[in-house]
Order: structure tokens, then C-alpha cells, then sequence
């Protein structure tokens, strides 16, 4: 009779094993800045922070209170994680939850601040007193790396080191958002980057860029990372912040800023041919977040959240005033200046009574309505924007 049932309980077993059903429908681990940080600065000692009112007040799953995302609602990230199945969002690799099987939807390693250079977002680490300042302020994206090498490890205990490996392969999707603060928050910083603007002309630094990301995204293959999709700098000189401190028109951005990123996304296109031919079984998907924000904010009119709300196509204009964007200029929270592009939003700042009317929720971050628009053309868009294959297409893979 003991042998009976232990038979029958490893035939149970070996049933569950091959349906996969313990393992979820797969996870997004993501990495990058502010664009996608679902709270893991609040967990540093930082300047900069998120888990503070009106910060948060669209987002359901916390009944809108501030988690730590620099937006009204939902990230991309938490936004394509929902539409490809997965039950939860994937929580911050600081958070003292994320742990055992929480890591089957995948892990959140973003850090408003951080860079892909290690010396980007220094300005946010915090002062103890004249003499000491506390180095961290941020998490670059090579502690980010080294923090999923510790997920890696966790991830072989908790299914085993071949169940791992296969499941990393075909059902996790490893996204990248950074690279805006390599340039907002280092090379373009007023001051504090002359002598760094001085030293190395653009081509260099975008040189040290695209060597350091090369090495990351290599580090991530060998630990098991397959499916990616890597997001280009967005244009940066079109933000309420940059519009404001430059002092320009409504209709205008700043040139360089936008130059900048575009020298460094034509680079970009490029590192991921070469790693798509020369990392075996592993499939790069490039996201053309500069052309889609940019489409989106010099026809704002013409764009709004309806469409993604009832499947509405995704090349066509938003024929109803009543679900267009009003503004593609002007920060919904914060406050100084024209556009209400100088300081951060938080509980002294003003805030707009209409949030899906505008594209920037402060003056560097989208709004849900916004980051909805994004999300959807990534999951279900053609080439323009993301190549050479939309997510939906590259999560079946």
C-alpha cells in the first residue's frame, strides 16, 4: 500500500511538473530608472522619492496611495505585465516580500536616479552633514545586475537549477528603461557635468554608454536572460522641466537634450543587431519610446487614453474632444515656472483637476494615460515602434 501511494504522489507530481501550471504565466523582470520604478527608492537613504502624496492617487491596486512610482498610476512595466498575464506586478527587489515564489511574476530592480553609468544620479545621495555624504542616492544598472545574480541564485533553489534555467528561457521577459538620466543627470547637469562636457565630447560619452550597456546586457544572457526588450531614450529636451528652465514656447523643445538622444539611440539600434547575432537563442526587441513620445506629445490632440480603453485602433486619432489631451506641455503635479516643470510633485504642489488630459504627470514622468498609450503600442504595434517583433509576439516565443 506505501508503495501504491508513493508511486501515485510522484506520477502527481511529474503531471504538475509537465503541465508548468506552478510556475505562473510568466514574469517581467525589469530594470531602469524613474520611468519604471515601482518603489525600490523607498527602501534608500535618496533625495529622490516617489511614496509621497498625490504620487500614486490613480493607482488601484493601493487604493491611491503613494507606492513609490513616479506617476499618477501605473508604470509601462506594470501596465504590459498586466496584459501578458501575469496575476501581480513584480515588486521591488528591496522590498522584504519579494521573496520565495512572489519572484514567479518577476522582479522590479529600477531606481529613480539611476544610469547606466554608475557615476549618473550622484546629485541624489544625501548629505549627512559638510564633511559625509551617504553614496547611494540611486541604483545604477550595474547594481541592478548584480542584484538579479542574487534573484538567479534564489530562483535554482526555489525550482532547481534545470527548471530554472528553462523557465527563464521561455517564460521570463527582461526589460530595460534607462538611459534619460545618463544625460539629464549627468552629462547635460548644470555645473556639476562641465568639467565631465569639457573632458569628453558627445561621440565619446555615447561610446561609454553603448560599451558599458553591451557589458550589461551580456552579463544578463549568461545568467539565463533570453527575451528582451531594451527602450531608447525617450525626447528628453520636450519635458515640462527642460521647457521650463530653458524658457521656451509651449510648441518648442530644447535641441540638444533631443540630439543627444537620438546620436545615442542610432547607436543603440546597433548594439542590439550586433548582440541579436552574436548571443545565441537570445532575441532583443529595440522599443522606439523617442518616436512614439514624440508622436504623442507634437500631436497631442489628436491622442488620448480612450482608445486604449475600448481596443480603439491603434493608428487612429481620437475622433471625441472629450478623450484628447489637452496639454503635452504642462506638468499635471508640480509647480515653478511656465509649465510647471521645476520642482517635483509632491503634497505642497498643484495638481490638475483632469490627469488623463495631460501627458506629463510632473515634469519628467508620463501620466497613466500616457504610459497606457506606450504600453499599448509595445504590446501590439508594428515596426515603427518596436522591433522586430511586438511583445505579445516575443512572450509567445
Amino acid at each position: 500500500m506505501a508503495s501504491v501511494l508513493l508511486c501515485l504522489l510522484l506520477l502527481g507530481a511529474m503531471a504538475a511538473s509537465s503541465r508548468g501550471e506552478d510556475y505562473g504565466p510568466g514574469a517581467s523582470f525589469v530594470f531602469g530608472d524613474s520611468l519604471v520604478d515601482a518603489g525600490n527608492n523607498n527602501f534608500l537613504q535618496t533625495l529622490s522619492k516617489a511614496n509621497i502624496r498625490p504620487n500614486g492617487i490613480d493607482f488601484e491596486a493601493s487604493g491611491g496611495e503613494p507606492t513609490g512610482r513616479y506617476t499618477n498610476g501605473r508604470t509601462i512595466a506594470d501596465i504590459i505585465g498586466e496584459e501578458l498575464g501575469q496575476p501581480d506586478y513584480a515588486q521591488p527587489f528591496l522590498a522584504p516580500n519579494t521573496t520565495g515564489r512572489a519572484l514567479l511574476n518577476g522582479v522590479n530592480y529600477a531606481s529613480g536616479g539611476g544610469g547606466i553609468m554608475n557615476g549618473t544620479g550622484r546629485i541624489f545621495a544625501i548629505k549627512v552633514h559638510a564633511c559625509v555624504r551617504v553614496q547611494i542616492g540611486r541604483l545604477g544598472l550595474d547594481i541592478q545586475v548584480d542584484y538579479f545574480n542574487t534573484t538567479r541564485q534564489q530562483l535554482d533553489k526555489l525550482l532547481g537549477k534545470t527548471k530554472a534555467k528553462e523557465w527563464l528561457w521561455k517564460d521570463a521577459i527582461f526589460s530595460l528603461t534607462i538611459g534619460s538620466n545618463d544625460f539629464l543627470n549627468n552629462y547635460l547637469l548644470p555645473v556639476l557635468s562641465v568639467g565631465v562636457r569639457v573632458a569628453e565630447s558627445p561621440d565619446g560619452f555615447i561610446d561609454d554608454l553603448i560599451s558599458n550597456l553591451r557589458n550589461q546586457l551580456t552579463r544578463l544572457y549568461k545568467l539565463d536572460a533570453r527575451k528582451f526588450v531594451v527602450g531608447n531614450v525617450g525626447p528628453i529636451g520636450c519635458i515640462p522641466y527642460q521647457k521650463t528652465i530653458n524658457r521656451i514656447h509651449a510648441d518648442e523643445c530644447v535641441s540638444l537634450p533631443n540630439e543627444l538622444a537620438r546620436q545615442y539611440n542610432a547607436r543603440l539600434r546597433d548594439l542590439l543587431v550586433e548582440l541579436n547575432e552574436n548571443l545565441p537563442g537570445a532575441r532583443f526587441c529595440l522599443a522606439n519610446v523617442f518616436d512614439l513620445v514624440m508622436e504623442m506629445i507634437t500631436n497631442y490632440q489628436k491622442h488620448g487614453q480612450y482608445y486604449v480603453l475600448v481596443d480603439y485602433p491603434i493608428n487612429t486619432a481620437v475622433n471625441s474632444p472629450e478623450y484628447r489631451f489637452k496639454t503635452a506641455s504642462t506638468a499635471c503635479c508640480g509647480n515653478g515656472g511656465q509649465f510647471a516643470g521645476i520642482i517635483p510633485c509632491g503634497p505642497t504642489s498643484s495638481m490638475c483637476e483632469e490627469r488623463d488630459k495631460h501627458v506629463f504627470w510632473d515634469p519628467y514622468h508620463p501620466s497613466e494615460a500616457a504610459n497606457l498609450i506606450i504600453a499599448k503600442h509595445l504590446l501590439d504595434g508594428d515596426t515603427r515602434y518596436i522591433s522586430p517583433m511586438n511583445l505579445r509576439e516575443l512572450r509567445a516565443l
